[in-house]
Order: structure tokens, then C-alpha cells, then sequence
């Protein structure tokens, strides 16, 4: 499959190389990675048709899914998650999605995410689970139901 010419030129722009989609630049950022943290849908969805690895992850253990958890855009957060993305990924702190949109506040994700089934008993390295970071009180009333 052929890359669109506003791929091409978004790669270029960005310092990656169209030869493999799946390189990576500083903190080992991959293209889809970096589209995803700044919501940039169409490239993210070009990405995926074109089958780049949805598992790669970033030197702090992090997927796309947490860099468009990051960015805070729903519809690319549903594109990735219907594409198979680890919705429970842990990163080398252990924290997930889940546990990063709770403490962040961001109450719409932590709705989103928890109905697409992301797991609420994980827990990170230091043993606390998304609820025991909520960081306002419907994050923490969401996680408490779920």
C-alpha cells in the first residue's frame, strides 16, 4: 500500500523516515505514538491501515493508547482501541491508562476506557489501583461502581 502524500510529508516534517513506520525518534516515539499525543486522527488512522505495531511502546513503557489518553481526543482513543491496542497496558511504573486518566481527572476517559473493559484491579508499582489515584470525585465515583 502506498502512503498518502500528506503521510509522507507528515513523517518528513516530523523526522521519521516513510521506509519503516515503525522507527522510532527520542524516548523511542513512534510515529503512531507521536499522533497520537497530538490527536492528529487521520495520521493515526492512516497508521494503522497501513499495519504498524500497535504493542510498541516508548522508553517509559507507554503506547499510543496513553499518549491519546494524554491528548484527551475520544474518537482516537475509540480508533485505538477498536484497532486492538492493549487497553491494559503497564508501563514501567506499572500505571495504565486507566490509572493515569483517573489521576489526572480526566473523567470522560476514565468513563470511556472503563467501558471498553479496562481492567480496574491492576495496580502499579507502588500498589495503588486507578481508584486509589482518582482525582476528582466523579473519577472516583465511576471507579468505585465499576
Amino acid at each position: 500500500m502506498t502512503l498518502s502524500p500528506e503521510l509522507a510529508l507528515w513523517l518528513n516534517t516530523q523526522g521519521f523516515s516513510a521506509d519503516d513506520l515503525n522507527a522510532a525518534i527520542h524516548n523511542r516515539t513512534t510515529p503512531l505514538m507521536l499522533a497520537a499525543r497530538t490527536g492528529d486522527y487521520a495520521i493515526v488512522a492512516e497508521l494503522i491501515r497501513h499495519g504498524v505495531d500497535l504493542d510498541a511502546t516508548n522508553h517509559d513503557g507507554n503506547n499510543a493508547l496513553w499518549l491519546a489518553c494524554f491528548n484527551g481526543d475520544p474518537q482516537l482513543i475509540a480508533l485505538l482501541i477498536a484497532s486492538g491496542i492493549a487497553l491494559n497496558n503497564q508501563n514501567d511504573n506499572g500505571a495504565t491508562c486507566l490509572m493515569y486518566a483517573a489521576s489526572a481527572g480526566k473523567t470522560g476517559i476514565v468513563d470511556q476506557l472503563l467501558k471498553a473493559g479496562a481492567d480496574t484491579r491492576l495496580t502499579s508499582l507502588d500498589d495503588f489501583t486507578a481508584l486509589d489515584v482518582a482525582g476528582n470525585l466523579e473519577c472516583l465515583t465511576m471507579l468505585r461502581r465499576a
